[in-house]
């Protein structure tokens, strides 16, 4: 595939920057916002090739068609934004929590997506990030794996509704990322140690693995309406 523009919302960190990484090292343009400038700024350090970085807060979905407007045209629209929100057990987390995560997660992946449409591609590309949670039984997760699968369920009705656009999504399992960084380091470093015993591959991933897989449903053009499980089989044995 020749050089192609590629817009990251949430790209400032963890999966959403090793995927801006994957995507320059594949000589692709890409332009990456995310809502923290300090942040957006220290990754953008970190990068090297055809690279613009770009302020928004997508969960401020009233500015993302002025976003889109002053981006321009573009061929492929990754949506890397991520809640913590929704984690809990089922008969004592509230509402108000599972709300937050899907205003968070859902409602930003949803409204920026439909602001984009007038600038992507007609035979481009969305990639939406879900997670693992929407698909294993895992307890605790009622809220956030709500969330996720709201999002995962967008997946085969966007691709049949806009087609020739494709829409995919990748499902991340346990990846150390900045995600967990409400854990001390030694709860972090227990945890996955937990969750390596119960993945078939014997660990837990790395935001380069997942950015790998959406690396591929962005250049592939014969894939869409699918929603690709990146968990190193986590989901098989939780």
């Amino acid at each position: 595939m020749s050089q192609q523009h590629i817009v990251i919302l949430g790209g400032s960190s963890g999966i959403g920057l090793a995927c801006a990484r994957e995507l320059l090292a594949g000589a692709h343009r890409v332009t990456l916002a995310g809502r923290d400038p300090q942040r957006l700024a220290r990754a953008a350090q970190t990068l090297q090739g055809d690279l613009a970085t770009f302020e928004l807060d997508a969960a401020a979905t009233d500015g993302l068609a002025d976003a889109f407007t002053r981006i321009g045209r573009f061929d492929h629209l990754v949506l890397a934004l991520g809640s913590g929100k929704g984690v809990g057990p089922f008969a004592s987390i509230s509402l108000a929590e599972v709300r937050l995560g899907f205003e968070e997660k859902f409602f930003p992946h949803f409204a920026a997506a439909q602001a984009a449409l007038p600038w992507l591609r007609s035979d481009g590309s969305i990639t939406f990030v879900s997670a693992v949670t929407a698909q294993a039984a895992l307890p605790g997760t009622a809220g956030i794996g709500a969330a996720n699968a709201a999002i995962a369920a967008l997946v085969p009705i966007l691709a049949a509704e806009l087609r020739p656009l494709r829409v995919n999504a990748v499902s991340p399992g346990v990846i150390d990322t900045p995600w967990w960084d409400f854990l001390e380091e030694e709860q972090r470093t227990a945890l996955f140690t937990e969750y390596a015993a119960k993945t078939p591959v014997g660990r837990v991933g790395q935001p380069e693995d997942v950015a790998q897989a959406m690396a591929l449903l962005i250049t592939n053009g014969f894939i869409s309406g699918q929603v690709l499980t990146c968990d190193g089989g986590l989901r098989l044995g939780a």
